[in-house]
């Protein structure tokens, strides 16, 4: 074999690695259940009906998008550390974060007021990263 077929030979190996491996290094998409995900969303909007309850609506949204997170295997030791994970997925990440803030607040401070605009803000949040992660169509 000449040196110049042999380097073409070698370069062609080392660049189907070095693509190879960028595949392999990719989360592989999980396919999570939309139908139960799609009830206990309709349970957290459900909650929206009534002042009372929107603190629980923000919170079991939270939750279920947390959920979708572990499902899809983000690592991370707190639903923070899964969406920092998870960031190049969610196409909205200051709306989910938002959200999940408000979340924070609701369940460690003692939020007094809570608005209307901030409930669906924050639903809207995590209503489209439960689209993005495929748990909702």
């Amino acid at each position: 074999m000449s040196a110049t077929l042999l380097a073409v030979v070698a370069a062609i190996i080392i660049l189907l690695l070095v693509v190879s491996s960028g595949y392999l290094l990719r989360r592989k998409p999980t396919h999570l259940n939309t139908e139960y995900f799609q009830r206990k969303w309709q349970e957290a909007q459900t909650l929206c009906s009534s002042e009372a309850t929107w603190p629980l609506a923000v919170i079991n949204a939270d939750k279920l998008l947390d959920e979708a997170l572990k499902k899809s295997k983000y690592k991370g030791k707190t639903m923070g550390e899964r969406l920092m994970a998870a960031q190049h997925e969610i196409k909205h990440n200051d709306e989910v974060w938002f959200g999940h803030k408000l979340r924070n607040k609701l369940v460690h401070e003692d939020l007094k007021k809570l608005r209307k605009k901030q409930v669906m803000d924050a639903l809207i949040g995590f209503r489209g990263a439960l689209k993005d992660l495929g748990a909702l169509r």
